[in-house]
């Protein structure tokens, strides 16, 4: 299977159990994890009740010989630009941090594991068939 990319739902869904995620990730040999999911998953650990339980449990993970972290190259922003901009035409708006994982799905050719439908406004964009 090609790779995929997690969103933020989509871990936190594998986190609590969600077997949909669970089965279709198995079938992948690379799991590629956005910095830009991860400050999110940081920003939900620190304002929650378990801040530390959380971020072991993403540690754990992220060990894991299939996961790769990828960060924002010069690349990931000219794709961010482009979605930006079709975004505008098209007069539709979906959180920042969202059109830069979406930029790193686009640029690691991934499918995009989420459960947000605001993705399918963006072309070229390969997303999860559960959605």
């Amino acid at each position: 299977m090609k790779p995929i990319l997690l969103d933020t739902n989509a871990y936190t869904g594998l986190i609590n159990g969600d077997t949909k995620v669970y089965e279709y990730i198995v079938q992948t040999d690379i799991i590629y994890i956005s910095t830009v999911m991860l400050g999110e998953l940081y920003a939900g650990f620190f304002g929650g009740s378990k801040p530390e339980w959380n971020s072991n449990i993403l540690h754990d993970f992220l060990k894991k010989e299939t996961v790769e972290i990828i960060a924002i190259t010069h690349e990931t922003a000219k794709i961010f630009g482009a979605i930006k901009n079709e975004l505008k035409q098209k007069a539709k708006t979906i959180p920042v941090d969202d059109i830069w994982i979406a930029a790193h799905a686009i640029e690691t050719d991934s499918t995009l594991v989420t459960y947000d439908k605001h993705f399918t406004n963006i072309s070229n964009l390969k997303i999860w068939p559960l959605l």
